[in-house]
């Protein structure tokens, strides 16, 4: 009985071992500013988004043409050549002159042409692309990506100048999919007669 009351008390003080070493590792570990309170300029980077009448766009302008030298540098290396292909989110689904209006997959509902609203991609490439260094794209680049991007997806046309006056007034594929009660897709079905 003696020994077996040792190798209970040994096997139990292993766990508590392995507990004390996790928690000693997690001690020495770096805390990354955990709780750190954020400086004003910190705030200010924050505080900017850019809603669907597009009032907070900046100043600056930008073509699909433009864009497309900015994509293949910045953005190809992810999305694709030309904005699908690549090892992240797919950007393009339809092509110049054929937007895709729907049916919408899971897989697809990150592509720029299912926006709602022409801001949203402007308002997302400018806080978080490219990816490596989020929010160091210039207003100019900025533009001329969304530019390039709604070309590619049959949005506008390759001509087309966007700046915070024209790309508000863009008209999207999927505009009143996100309506309640005017569902362009899917149906809303209707309810059994025995209901």
């Amino acid at each position: 009985m003696g020994v077996y009351t040792m190798r209970c008390s040994l096997n139990m003080s292993a766990p508590v071992i392995m507990l004390a070493a996790a928690a000693m590792g997690l001690a020495q570990s770096p805390t990354f500013k955990v709780g750190t309170p954020l400086s004003p300029d910190e705030i200010r980077g924050f505080d900017m988004m850019v809603g669907p009448e597009g009032k907070e766009l900046p100043p600056g302008s930008g073509t699909a043409k433009e864009g497309a030298e900015i994509f293949a540098k910045q953005c190809a290396v992810c999305h694709g050549k030309n904005g699908s292909g690549g090892p992240a989110n797919r950007l393009v689904l339809g092509s110049p002159g054929n937007p895709h209006r729907g049916p919408w997959k899971d897989t697809e509902k990150s592509a720029t042409s299912y926006y709602p609203y022409p801001t949203i991609a402007w308002d997302y490439i400018q806080r978080a692309m490219p990816a490596t260094k989020p929010g160091s794209l210039t207003p100019t680049e900025v533009y001329s990506l969304v530019a390039f991007l709604f070309y590619q997806n049959g949005i506008i046309q390759e001509t087309d100048v966007m700046d915070a006056k024209s790309l508000p007034k863009v008209q999207m594929p999927n505009r009143d999919g996100f309506v309640p009660g005017k569902p362009v897709w899917p149906p809303v079905p209707k309810k059994p007669s025995w209901y």
